[in-house]
């Protein structure tokens, strides 16, 4: 049981007792620095069913509290506060049912609940990924394994954009200035060559746009003429029609840009249980559009086009269905969410990490699929984040001066070498070893630095200062874990042993506090889908702990017993900030 569970029913005893009355809730927080304290009951909501002086409410209730609980020892009231010191053998019992605890706060799912897929990347074949992407792949994979460790059964999954103009120009480029290249021929990796098709595209368009407007076009009749744009339309007419070597190039090119990317997400850290295609979904929601008309959820206009009227909702009407019959980007999302539950079978709900730019699409798509009457539509949830942003301003792949993932994850291994090296922290490593561990700096640095920021935020993201090994960033932590493991290296003795009868120090009552709060926070991360929680929790813990290595003696501790349970202490933190990093998708060296 939880402090709260134990206080709760003996603050509602109390109030019975004293004053026959009944709350709904009891409200806790954390105890101000300031004050003397562990947890803090706020008295203010009680005075809806009890009148009189909050501090005399809460000198009331403490009283009671010392006198019918062995949990709590002392108390103040500070205005409304109530502020409870909890007893050392509470902590002390509580760390001893957890410390053998294997994943503690990780909850298993229960057998026949439904699952939750979580949908994130999805990117187009036609560039590699980018700084975007990053941040997408990383919130997606963090939110699935938060979800996992709160206990539900979860579904990673992508629908990559694979279809479309934009893989046409790609392709034209390609045919029209390859000669012949493949990743095999150059020693690029495909997304990288295919890329570079599309910038080529670009920059050939925009040249014959600039001709066209010399020879005194308007610019808008000269993006439409342009010679180029309209070879690539038709190149996009010819997929359509099932061409064969339109077909097998657009395979050939693909492949290459899908080897490209597992290279990228092996690296970045990320994986999926099932992948999508747009050429395999596009033609899906066409018969769900078909049903609505039926059930007068939609209408169709004169030109024969189908809408729906999300007037009632505060929203306007929204185009399902063109009136020469083909689809829009909202028929194939009703299609393929419908799709994936009958494919998975026992999903009872989905998770969308698409940009902040489309909050309005996912908006109208979960209404429409409320409306069409399916129950797992109530358990739809877009994680919506907002851009990232390097110093040097924002990112255009058209133009070819987009942030590559690879390059980036390489540039953060390279700052992680170079600070390394600096602090000279790397004798007896093997070459092996050290690369591996500037990988590792590297990669936490990337992803703790994202992940620490709330998902709904725009952000700023600096290489150097993510990877600096003091402050709130992953190297700090990942060098906190390491000189935990560096003291359980050095402990030569038995520290199995149950500890109890001792009395705290208050820096170990801290650690305590905090590692109580672990499953709290798994339970509120995936509550609001978002990985900052469980980042700052670290860093908040870390800090403690290191707080907690600078103040008391672990290794030199004279007391046998103490220092027993430090040793332990320190092992359950490590343990803790494994698991806590591994739910981000980080992962923690041994030595550093």
């Amino acid at each position: 049981m939880t402090l709260n569970q134990i206080l709760t029913p003996q603050i509602e005893k109390a109030i019975q007792q004293l004053y026959g009355a009944t709350v709904d809730k009891v409200e806790y927080q954390a105890t101000r620095k300031e004050f003397e304290g562990d947890i803090t009951v706020v008295i203010f909501p009680f005075l809806r069913q009890i009148k009189g002086n909050p501090v005399e409410i809460g000198t009331k209730i403490g009283e009671y509290l010392v006198e019918n609980t062995s949990v709590i020892e002392r108390f103040n009231v500070v205005k409304g506060f109530l502020n409870l010191v909890v007893s050392d053998s509470y902590y002390i019992e509580f760390f001893n049912a957890i410390r053998n605890a294997e994943h503690f706060g990780f909850v298993t799912p229960t057998l026949g609940d439904k699952a939750v897929l979580v949908e994130y990347s999805s990117p187009n074949t036609n560039k590699p990924l980018h700084l975007g992407h990053v941040r997408n792949n990383l919130l997606g994979f963090s939110v699935a394994e938060i979800l996992k460790a709160s206990g539900k059964k979860v579904y990673k999954t992508q629908i990559i954009n694979d279809r479309g103009i934009h893989i046409c120009k790609s392709m034209l480029a390609w045919q029209k200035y390859g000669n012949g290249d493949t990743p095999e021929s150059t020693g690029l990796k495909g997304d990288k060559l295919v890329g570079n098709y599309y910038v080529k595209f670009d920059v050939e368009y925009k040249s014959q746009i600039k001709e066209l407007m010399a020879q005194g076009m308007s610019e808008d009749d000269a993006k439409k003429e342009a010679p180029i744009i309209k070879e690539a339309k038709q190149m996009l007419v010819d997929w359509e029609n099932g061409v064969p070597e339109v077909i097998e190039l657009w395979k050939t090119m693909n492949q290459w840009v899908y080897d490209g990317f597992a290279v990228s997400y092996k690296n970045l850290g990320v994986d999926f249980d099932k992948v999508y295609y747009e050429s395999n979904t596009y033609l899906l929601g066409k018969d769900e559009v078909e049903k609505g008309l039926e059930q007068g959820v939609f209408f169709r206009k004169e030109d024969n086009s189908v809408w729906i009227d999300l007037s009632d909702e505060g929203l306007d009407e929204k185009l399902v269905l063109r009136g020469d019959g083909t689809s829009v980007y909202m028929t194939q999302d009703i299609g393929t969410a419908i799709q994936r539950v009958n494919d998975f079978g026992d999903v009872g709900g989905m998770v969308y990490t698409v940009g902040n730019e489309q909050d309005y699409h996912f908006k109208v798509l979960f209404l429409i699929l409320k409306k069409l009457g399916f129950d797992w539509a109530e358990s739809l949830y877009h994680l919506s984040y907002g851009m990232v942003e390097l110093p040097s301003g924002k990112m255009k792949s058209r133009e070819g001066t987009v942030v590559d993932a690879d390059d980036l994850m390489q540039e953060m291994t390279d700052t992680a070498k170079s600070i390394s090296e600096e602090l000279g922290k790397l004798e007896g490593y093997s070459d092996e070893e050290r690369s591996q561990l500037f990988t590792t700096i590297g990669l936490g640095a990337l992803k703790y630095f994202i992940l620490k920021v709330d998902p709904r935020k725009g952000m700023m993201f600096n290489p150097k200062e993510s990877v600096d090994f003091a402050g709130n960033t992953g190297p700090f932590i990942q060098y906190t874990y390491a000189r935990i493991q560096s003291i359980l290296r050095k402990a030569d003795f038995d520290y199995t042993t149950e500890i109890s009868g001792i009395t705290l120090d208050v820096k170990e009552k801290e650690l305590l506090k905090l590692l109580e709060d672990f499953p709290v926070v798994i339970q509120d991360a995936a509550r609001t889908h978002s990985p900052a929680l469980v980042a700052n929790y670290v860093y908040e813990l870390v800090r403690e702990y290191n707080s907690f290595y600078q103040t008391v003696s672990i290794l030199g501790e004279e007391d046998t017993v103490l220092r027993i349970f430090r040793v332990q202490l320190s092992h359950k933190v490590g343990e803790v900030i494994k698991d806590a990093f591994a739910l981000l998708g980080i992962v923690v060296p041994e030595r550093m």
